[in-house]
């Protein structure tokens, strides 16, 4: 096993890049993998929910996209490191369990698909990753956030897992699972065919299909892609 505390490998704070589609299992891996390295999380999933949550409650449609782009010039949306994960603040308030609901996760979908909104949203994300030591979860950021980004890993399982995995999380049961999942097909729908930085894996990711591995084994690869990259050649 590398050893962390070695300064030889704390030395370089490194930019890593883990994209792939909602329930592949990316925000815990990316949470894991930065506490082990003693990085930053930067959840960009939640900046958008962030943004959605705001359209909900200033009634701004998820269809205006320039409306939808002044919000987001207005807004503070800040993500603070904590030991159990990130806090999503928002114009200084704490709605890191807000931006979970149901009705968020929808909002935020539709509104990530707009060009502008998304090229807002890039450009503060480079500002929070430009120092290193970032681990940075989302689904363009191999692509388009940091396409120079050191490691690159996208995380991917079968869709049905992915369907199990998010019921599990949310612990849904019955009627509604029907519901959710009918959800999350149309979310990858809208992930993968919008105009701007459509879902896809970046030519120079590993691809990690998880459909048959536990957590830890996932945890315990993308660390080994990290520990070859602090290892390897400038």
């Amino acid at each position: 096993m590398t050893d962390h505390s070695d300064p030889s490998y704390s030395q370089r704070k490194l930019i890593i890049a883990i994209d792939g589609p909602a329930g592949a299992g990316k925000s815990t891996i990316a949470s894991r993998l930065a506490r082990k390295l003693g990085y930053v999380n930067l959840e960009s999933g939640a900046m958008y929910r962030a943004l959605a949550l705001k359209a909900i409650d200033k009634d701004v449609s998820f269809d205006d996209e320039a409306a939808l782009v002044k919000l987001a010039q207005e807004s503070r949306i800040q993500l603070e490191p904590t030991r159990g994960g990130n806090r999503t603040l928002l114009d200084g308030q704490d709605v890191s369990v807000r931006i979970r609901e149901r009705d968020v996760t929808e909002a935020a979908s539709r509104v990530s698909v707009h060009p502008e909104v998304r090229a807002w949203m890039v450009a503060r994300q480079r500002e929070m990753g430009a120092g290193g030591g970032v681990v940075m979860e989302g689904r363009d950021i191999g692509t388009k956030v940091f396409p120079d980004a050191d490691v690159k890993i996208f995380l991917d399982a079968d869709p049905v897992v992915r369907e199990q995995r998010r019921m599990q999380q949310q612990k849904i049961k019955g009627d509604v699972a029907a519901s959710v999942a009918a959800d999350l097909r149309e979310r990858d729908r809208r992930d993968r065919t919008r105009t701007a930085s459509p879902l896809k894996a970046a030519e120079d990711a590993v691809v990690i299909d998880s459909t048959k591995m536990g957590e830890e084994e996932v945890l315990a690869l993308a660390e080994k892609l990290v520990a070859e990259r602090l290892l390897g050649s400038p």
